[in-house]
């Protein structure tokens, strides 16, 4: 019985989630501790439960205020609790996807089928653990130096400075979202020494260790990069371009956002939300005050995400460019989905396409849960609020800290798979390929 015991905890698809609810419910018993919190502040079992597995998931979400309620050490905590999470999250996604790499290479003798870089290889994996951990202590040091420096000309003593440098640092390469102010980064819009370096760690970490790890490598010039790091680059490039435009354009004469600062003022607060609402979930400018058709465009830059094995959620962005290759192939009317001079698998394709219906079909359910939780919410900040708990984004439209318990328990619940379950349901789907030795006859059913 032992051994069989033994062989079940060992199988990464089941260890991996147990040991991110494991660590979620350390972090909840921590964050229990009378030394926790603040004064007279008082944590629930449910808070503190949806505070580690908001940190854990790295999304950023709260239901009580960060700097407010929680004492040095239970900012410690949480900082502890997704940095953890951050390399949990990017080094289970890349053992999953080399896992189906090796188990289809035995299979089917051809190249991967999973959103990875096809230069790595299960003996590889020791390599990329260790550069995904010097890499990451290296960009957080670099982040926490710059933004120590800026907050210690600010009136922040030294110790203060370090910490909120630190905090902030390892919360944005994180994609965590969390931060020591109230308002988020609200008081920062236009301080490019604070914003800047915040956003690009943000864009560092949602572009997955895969990617980073073959665009690292010696002597591995870009004409030699894969289709996957190819795809995540460019793909995540014209969505910050344009998450960008479209918030200008939308945000711009709005007196609640961005009409309040000059024209020149406008553009960083801008970038740093198209930066931002893929990935880490910082927010320079009130979310709850933007017109309906940014938070539609924010919904949809969430639901997509950023890369495959980073700490961005989403469908990811290679998920949904494989997607748009494939209307466009269909429309031209080819019989192939081509792209960098290279065929996409037809198995790929379903892959993709089951995740993003999947990930359809979970966001709804939990809107559905919602708005029967909260009828007195309109449907908008409802879809924003389940979104960016699955999409482990982080930003919220002010309706967070007034939620009932039930929802509270749905966004937590919401959080922990939108988490796991991408990675382990992707690896799942690539195992399961199988070769029949028989086929049906052909049916051409009326579409459309």
């Amino acid at each position: 019985m032992i051994p069989k015991v033994k062989a079940f905890f060992r199988h990464p698809g089941r260890l991996i989630p147990l040991l991110f609810m494991g660590v979620i419910l350390a972090g909840t018993l921590l964050l229990l501790l009378p030394v926790a919190h603040l004064g007279d502040n008082r944590t629930s079992f449910a808070d503190a439960l949806f505070t580690s597995t908001s940190a854990v998931s790295v999304t950023g979400l709260a239901v009580v205020d960060t700097p407010v309620h929680w004492s040095w050490f239970g900012q410690f905590v949480i900082m502890l609790l997704f940095q953890i999470g951050g390399f949990g999250i990017m080094t289970s996604a890349v053992l999953m996807a080399l896992l189906v790499t090796h188990k289809l290479g035995l299979r089917t003798k051809l190249a991967t089928r999973m959103e990875v870089s096809q230069a790595l290889n299960l003996g590889d994996f020791k390599a990329i653990l260790l550069r995904t951990i010097v890499f990451s202590l290296i960009c957080e040091a670099i982040m926490a130096l710059a933004l120590a420096i800026r907050f210690s000309t600010l009136d922040f003593g030294l110790g203060d400075a370090v910490w909120y440098g630190v905090f902030h640092s390892v919360s944005s390469f994180n994609n965590a979202g969390f931060a020591l102010f109230s308002d988020s980064l609200m008081s920062y819009a236009t301080d490019p020494w604070i914003c800047v370096p915040i956003a690009l760690g943000s864009i560092l970490g949602a572009l997955g260790m895969p990617v980073i790890y073959e665009v690292t490598r010696r002597h591995w010039g870009r004409r030699q990069w894969s289709v996957h790091t190819k795809l995540t680059l460019i793909g995540s490039a014209i969505l910050i371009v344009g998450g960008w435009a479209a918030y200008l354009v939308i945000e711009w004469s709005n007196p609640a956002t961005f009409g309040q600062w000059p024209w020149y003022d406008r553009i960083l607060p801008a970038f740093f939300q198209s930066a931002m609402v893929r990935a880490s979930g910082f927010n320079s400018i009130d979310v709850g005050a933007m017109r309906e058709d940014s938070l539609l465009a924010s919904i949809i830059l969430a639901f997509i995400g950023g890369g495959s094995a980073s700490t961005a959620g989403g469908i990811k962005v290679t998920t949904f460019f494989l997607l748009l290759l494939v209307i466009w192939a269909e429309v031209r009317g080819e019989p192939d989905v081509t792209v960098f001079r290279r065929r996409i698998d037809p198995p790929v394709i379903r892959e993709a396409l089951t995740v993003a219906l999947v990930y359809v079909a979970c966001n709804a359910f939990g809107v559905f849960l919602m708005q029967r939780f909260e009828p007195h919410i309109d449907l908008t900040s409802i879809m924003f609020e389940v979104t960016s708990a699955f999409a482990t984004m982080g930003q919220s439209t002010g309706i967070t800290y007034d939620l009932s318990e039930p929802s509270v328990w749905l966004l937590t619940i919401a959080m922990y798979t939108g988490r796991v379950g991408p990675v382990l349901f992707a690896a799942s789907l690539a195992l399961r390929t199988r070769k029949r030795l028989y086929r049906y006859p052909s049916a051409r059913p009326l579409v459309g």
